[in-house]
């Protein structure tokens, strides 16, 4: 569960997972967010397209037709594995799905059966559509499936998920066959190895930096854990960089601590802006 990322953060977490990404026309304001809420978020949901070519592929998703307006998913991971972001908000791609899957991902643990479509996914998933004609014969270029690993490995660093928070779309809404061409128990066990999550035949979960003490957040500190803090901080909405973060402990990377603190409920001297175990714990540093 998590504050959807602002449009910088979003790309800024597709790039730094090395991955060429290209901004869509007014994607950073397109959006449907009259129709309903956008957040919280759970996971990552991939589908496929069910249209050849990249440039008309992307405009589809980012226009919609006129019985579904767009956009119909945030990026569109093409042939030759680029990511086109198309939207950013509550995008029409997830639609009605099952109530006990969306638990499961919640708890990133293995997902039940889609039995029901009793749900609206839209305000709680990232939407990846993926050039394919889902027919079963159009190929799947090692680069695209390279580009939905590190799309989908990507937001799950950002917000502290693991693998079990990405699933397909014939996972969430009876009756649909997206992604057709790969299995995504395949997909999940990618973006566990580069998430570096162990197997354990559950979903297991991340490994975070444990709490290094109030002493560690000195001047003159730096360290990849202080980076990795400070993305998640980002992630949250509480990040007040207006360069980084990086790795040396600053007056802004305690400002915007002092936010996360009060985000959760803490006042006076307890959003000090200096980390404690508790406050710490629910970031969800990943190791760095």
């Amino acid at each position: 569960m998590a504050t959807p990322l602002s449009a910088e953060r979003l790309l800024t977490a597709l790039r730094d997972e090395g991955l060429t990404v290209h901004e869509y026309r007014e994607w950073r304001t397109h959006n449907r967010n009259a129709k309903g809420p956008w957040g919280p978020v759970h996971g990552v949901m991939v589908h496929h397209t069910v249209t050849s070519g990249t440039e008309a592929s992307v405009r589809l998703c980012y226009e919609g037709h006129s019985t579904l307006p767009g956009p119909l998913c945030h990026g569109v991971i093409d042939k030759a594995g680029e990511v086109h972001l198309v939207g950013h908000g509550r995008a029409n791609h997830a639609g009605g799905g099952d109530g006990d899957v969306l638990a499961a991902v919640i708890a990133e643990r293995e997902l039940p059966p889609d039995n029901d479509a009793d749900t609206d996914g839209n305000p709680h998933f990232y939407g990846f559509e993926c050039v394919n004609l889902g027919d079963g014969q159009d190929p799947w270029p090692a680069a695209q499936l390279l580009a939905v690993e590190r799309a989908a490995a990507a937001l799950c660093r950002a917000h502290g998920w693991n693998h079990r928070s990405v699933i397909g779309h014939l996972e969430w809404q009876p009756g649909k066959i997206d992604p057709r061409g790969f299995t995504m128990d395949a997909m999940r066990d990618r973006v566990r190895k580069r998430l570096g999550v162990p197997p354990d035949g559950g979903g297991g979960a991340p490994e975070f930096e444990p709490f290094p003490g109030a002493a560690f957040f000195a001047p003159g500190r730096s360290s990849p854990i202080v980076t990795a803090m400070g993305h998640r901080l980002v992630a949250e909405d509480c990040g007040r960089y207006q360069v980084g973060p990086g790795p040396e402990w600053t007056s802004v990377d305690q400002e915007s601590y002092a936010a996360w603190q009060r985000k959760l409920g803490f006042t006076g001297d307890d959003a000090d802006g200096i980390p404690g175990e508790t406050s710490w714990t629910r970031l969800k540093v990943p190791k760095s």
